[in-house]
């Protein structure tokens, strides 16, 4: 069975998001989105919403499957029987970054493998980042949420 872990903190989920895990459905048995809990981090919505919120989006998806994770991710894949890791890329400066995460994790994680889809031009502009910004300003963010 081909599983393949999509890990973040998405805070929150975005439509950036939902495209990349909707191309990748056909290439995987079973797709876990790995919402990320980090004590040192501040996050606009709480872990039970993120995982909500996702879990809505893909609730007719049956090889969508959320949870969380805390700790390393390439150990949550080996524990998971994870084979790969799902990562978008928007940018160079994106790539520069996931490739050294790919490297680390292709170690640590016994081997699990980084494929990366590159985010479409209608997408690349969308992060969570931005949009929890938009949010806390008071704009309207429902052009970039599912």
């Amino acid at each position: 069975m081909k599983i393949a872990v999509f890990p973040g903190s998405f805070d929150p989920i975005t439509i950036g998001h939902v495209e990349l895990v909707r191309r990748a459905i056909p290439l995987f048995d079973k797709i876990i989105i790995a919402v990320g809990v980090n004590s040192q981090k501040k996050y606009l919505y709480t872990l039970e919403e993120r995982i909500h919120q996702i879990a809505d989006v893909f609730v007719q998806e049956p090889k969508i499957e959320v949870d969380k994770h805390e700790g390393l991710t390439a150990l949550y894949c080996i524990n998971k029987n994870a084979q790969y890791l799902l990562r978008g890329l928007r940018n160079a400066s994106d790539f520069d970054y996931e490739k050294q995460l790919s490297q680390m994790n292709h170690i640590i994680g016994d081997g699990v493998e980084t494929v990366f889809l590159i985010s479409h031009p209608q997408y690349s502009h969308i992060s969570s980042t931005l949009v929890r910004e938009v949010i806390k300003g008071g704009g309207d963010a429902s052009p970039f949420l599912p």
